[in-house]
């Protein structure tokens, strides 16, 4: 059977990987009211992956060995997958269109910046933030 698992992959969400950055996890509706609330003084930045996809994990990859904004910035990490409603919640308050991946920057209560796919890039927020 795990040669099967091998070659057609498993419906299991892959194991997070280390990750320099020091996300935090969102995992509660509660935490965006916290988002917006603390984004008057330090913006977040919220990470939308999707477990499933190989375009949401290089993307991650990717933003993780870019990003160096951990003093000016409280990134967010949000599995969409196991936090659908946050992440349909998310679109709903910042009027933002759902994609995955995908990253937000939230500075005064407000989304002023978000991209998709290969669009995300660490070093664009540096001029945002």
């Amino acid at each position: 059977m795990s040669f099967l698992k091998n070659i057609f992959g498993s419906d299991e969400a892959p194991k997070q990987q280390e990750s320099k950055i020091n996300w935090e996890n969102l995992t509660d509706l509660n935490q965006l009211g916290e988002i917006i609330f603390n984004s008057n003084e330090k913006p977040a930045v919220i990470f939308k992956h999707s477990t499933r996809c190989s375009v949401s994990r290089m993307a991650l990859k990717q933003f993780e060995n870019e990003f160096n904004l951990e003093e000016e910035v409280t990134p967010y990490f949000l599995d969409l997958i196991s936090y659908r409603e946050i992440s349909n919640e998310i679109a709903n308050r910042f009027q933002v269109q759902h994609q995955s991946p995908q990253i937000l920057v939230i500075k005064d209560g407000k989304s002023i910046y978000d991209a998709s796919h290969s669009d995300i890039d660490a070093e664009s927020l540096k001029e945002l933030v």
